[in-house]
């Protein structure tokens, strides 16, 4: 795993106990989230505009690069997560991996927590929606399992991959919010999460607009509201390890439940 970053004491704003939410929201670990507070390095509205211009790049790039099948799939997916790295590493230097924490055994406990408690929103929000609005399939996850084994393995990698370019996707946006709304327009910290935190929540369901036939109800409502929980992992944990584990075990439960469904069928 990467191992934590360097931290500094120097802060645009103190952050008191009562800028924080509650334990459960915030951990009481006092750890804090990166960049948006000059610590451990500030990031100018320059930098962050770089930083979510490679964000847009990236899923360009895993949107518009040719993907004839999973193997070939891995290239844009893997595009999809070192762009907007590359280009974080490039204004933070050394700095660029204070987005991922060590991984504890409880942090493991918390992306199975997470991932089910995703799993649950999807289907409660989806049921409801859906009474009202029609909704699309996956046709990604509906196809699992359609292929041979060596085309299902290379699913799993490469969505496993692909799941951790969007976190990325949703906190590197999060916490550019959350710099410009703390740190420039002044809000309080906690205002600036829930901003950032449904902000981001739009501009991940946004993004899957085209997965799901552009039903903007779908991808906003129904994939908006099921990310809350996703990042919530990220907020509490302050790891971007951690929600990239819960939205895995998310989609790979999704996955195997249709690679089961297509072997019974099949047999």
């Amino acid at each position: 795993m990467t191992s934590e970053a360097e931290t500094t004491s120097v802060q645009l704003r103190p952050v008191s106990a009562e800028d924080r939410f509650g334990r459960l929201i915030e951990r009481r670990d006092n750890v804090d989230f990166p960049f948006y507070n000059g610590a451990p390095r500030e990031l100018s509205v320059g930098k962050w505009i770089l930083v979510w211009t490679s964000v847009a790049v990236g899923i360009l790039a895993l949107m518009f690069i040719p993907q004839p099948n999973n193997f070939v799939a891995i290239l844009p997916r893997a595009l999809f997560v070192a762009i907007p790295l590359a280009v974080l590493a490039l204004v933070a230097g050394r700095y660029w991996s204070a987005i991922f924490r060590r991984v504890r055994l409880v942090d493991v406990g918390n992306m199975f927590f997470f991932a089910a408690l995703n799993i649950v929103l999807t289907f409660a929000i989806g049921g409801l929606v859906s009474l009202f609005f029609p909704v699309a399939p996956n046709t990604t996850i509906a196809d699992a399992g359609s292929a041979g084994v060596a085309e299902t393995i290379a699913l799993y990698v490469g969505s496993g991959i692909q799941l951790v370019g969007e976190e990325i996707f949703v906190v590197l946006p999060f916490l550019a919010l959350m710099y410009f709304l703390f740190a420039k327009a002044g809000v309080s910290r906690k205002t600036a999460i829930i901003l950032a935190w449904i902000i981001s929540a739009i501009w991940f369901g946004a993004a899957h607009l085209p997965t799901y036939d552009w039903n903007v109800v779908q991808a906003i409502v129904v994939i908006g509201s099921a990310r809350i929980a996703l990042t919530l992992a990220y907020i509490r944990t302050k790891n971007l390890w951690v929600s990239a584990g819960a939205h895995i075990i998310n989609d790979w439960v999704f996955i195997t439940f249709a690679v089961v469904s297509a072997a019974a069928v099949a047999s």
